[in-house]
C-alpha cells in the first residue's frame, strides 16, 4: 500500500491476508458509521447520520409526493371550473382561490402522502439491500424506526400548525370566492329560530334574512329563577355588528308580581349575545375556524341548546386525529416495506395506496355516522386511529422478528 493511503483497523480487518474481502467483517465497521456524531453540543445526543440520512429521505420523498399530487389536481380542478374562472378576475383566480386552495387540500390528504413517502423510499433501502445491512450490522428494528418517527412528528406538528391557524383564515377567501364565482353555498335565510342567547335570555325569530340582515316577528324572554319577568316583542330587528342589534316597533312587558309595565316605542338600539353567524350555519363554515376559535364556539353553542354542531365538533376531533394518523400511518408503512418482497416496490406502493386509501374512507364512513347522530365525533373520528394503531402493532411485530 502506498504511504498516503491508511487503512483504519476496522477497516483492515474487512480484508484477510489474500485481500479478499470480507462482507462479516465489513459489518462490524456499519456500527460505528451509525453511530456517528455530529460535533455540536457536548453533553447532547444528536442524531447519527444514519437518523438524518432517513429523515432526509422520508421528508423530501412527501414534499415530492405532494407537489406531484398537487399539480395533478390543479390540472383537473382547472378542468372542472374553467367556466368560472373564465369570468373571475384572474387576481382573484390566483390570490384568492388557488393560493389557499393548495395548502387546504395538502393538508387534508396528508396521511395518504406520509403512507406513500414511506413506501416509496422504504422499499427503496429495502431493494438496495440498505435496511439489511443495518439490522445485519447490529441495530434492532426499532433502533431504525427512531428516525421514521422523528420525521412523523415533524410532519404531525406541521399539520396541527396549518390546519389549526394557517388554513382557517385562507378558508374564508376561498370559500368567499367559490361562493361568488363557482357556486353559492352561503345560507342567507333561516326559519323559525330559536336559541338560548344568555342564561335565563330566550330569543325567538320567525325569520331571517342574511342578505339585509334583518330578523322578522322577534322576541326576547327573560326568565329568573325559572320564572318569566320580562318579554319584548318586536315587528323586525336588525343586526349592526359583533352583538349590536336595533330593534323596530317594539313592545316590552315586565311582569312585577300581579302588575304589568308595558314600554312601547318605534326604534331601540340595544346589545343582544348572539350575531347570525350562531344560528345560520352554512356548509363548511368549521373550516373557517382556528382551533380555539372552534372550541369556544362549541362551548357555547352547547350552552344554548343549539344541537347542530355535529360539523364542527367533527373538525374539531379531526385536526388532532389527523396528528396521530401520522404516527400510525408511519409504523405500518415502514413495517410493510421494510423487506424484499416479490414483485419489488410495485408491490409495496400498491398496498400503500389501498391501506391509505381505506384508511381515509373509512374516516369519511365514521364522519357520516357521527353527523347523522349514530356517534358521537369523539368515537366517530378517533376509531379509524384506533383500528389502525392495532394493525400497525402487529405488523410491527411481525417485521422485527
Amino acid at each position: 500500500m502506498s504511504g498516503n493511503l491508511r487503512w483504519s483497523n476496522k477497516s483492515a480487518a474487512a480484508f484477510d491476508g489474500r485481500n479478499v474481502y470480507n462482507l462479516e467483517a465489513e459489518m462490524k465497521v456499519i456500527p460505528a458509521i451509525s453511530k456517528t456524531k455530529l460535533p455540536w453540543r457536548r453533553g447532547w445526543n444528536p442524531l447519527s447520520l444514519l437518523d438524518l440520512y432517513i429523515i432526509k429521505k422520508f421528508l423530501g420523498t412527501y414534499v415530492f409526493a405532494i407537489m406531484l399530487i398537487l399539480a395533478i389536481t390543479i390540472v383537473f380542478d382547472i378542468n372542472e371550473k374553467l367556466d368560472a374562472f373564465m369570468q373571475a378576475p384572474l387576481k382573484a383566480t390566483i390570490f384568492d382561490y388557488f393560493l389557499n386552495f393548495l395548502p387546504y387540500f395538502a393538508n387534508q390528504f396528508s396521511p395518504l402522502f406520509v403512507f406513500i413517502a414511506v413506501i416509496f423510499f422504504t422499499s427503496k433501502l429495502a431493494d438496495n439491500s440498505e435496511i439489511i445491512a443495518m439490522l445485519s450490522s447490529g441495530m434492532s428494528f426499532r433502533r431504525l424506526l427512531r428516525p421514521y418517527l422523528i420525521s412523523a412528528a415533524v410532519i404531525a406538528v406541521a399539520t396541527y400548525v396549518l390546519s389549526a391557524y394557517i388554513i382557517p383564515p385562507a378558508n374564508v377567501k376561498r370559500i368567499a370566492y367559490t361562493n361568488t364565482y363557482v357556486k353559492n353555498r352561503r345560507v342567507d335565510y333561516g326559519d323559525n329560530i330559536m336559541m338560548q342567547v344568555a342564561p335565563g335570555q330566550i330569543a325567538y325569530m320567525n325569520r331571517y334574512d342574511n342578505t339585509t340582515k334583518t330578523g322578522y316577528r322577534f322576541s326576547l324572554e327573560l326568565f329568573k329563577d325559572k320564572k318569566l319577568v320580562s318579554r319584548m316583542q318586536a315587528q323586525s330587528i336588525k343586526w349592526d355588528t359583533l352583538y349590536r342589534w336595533q330593534v323596530r316597533d317594539y313592545v316590552i312587558r315586565d311582569f312585577k308580581g300581579n302588575r304589568e309595565e308595558i314600554t312601547r316605542g318605534y326604534q331601540l338600539d340595544t346589545v343582544i349575545p348572539f350575531e347570525p353567524r350562531d344560528f345560520l350555519i352554512s356548509r363548511n363554515d368549521q373550516e373557517t375556524l382556528s382551533t380555539p376559535q372552534l372550541r369556544q364556539y362549541i362551548e357555547r353553542q352547547k350552552k344554548r341548546g343549539v344541537a347542530n354542531i355535529q360539523a364542527f365538533e367533527i373538525e374539531y376531533q379531526k385536526r388532532f386525529a389527523m396528528c396521530a394518523a401520522a404516527f400510525i400511518l408511519t409504523v405500518i408503512g415502514m413495517s410493510l416495506s421494510s423487506k424484499k418482497v416479490k414483485g419489488g416496490m410495485g408491490v409495496n406502493i400498491g398496498i400503500g395506496l389501498l391501506l391509505s386509501f381505506s384508511y381515509i374512507l373509512f374516516m369519511t364512513v365514521t364522519s357520516s355516522f357521527a353527523v347523522s347522530g349514530i356517534t358521537s365525533p369523539l368515537v366517530a373520528m378517533w376509531i379509524p386511529n384506533i383500528i389502525y394503531a392495532v394493525i400497525a402493532l402487529l405488523l410491527y411485530l411481525k417485521a422485527s422478528r
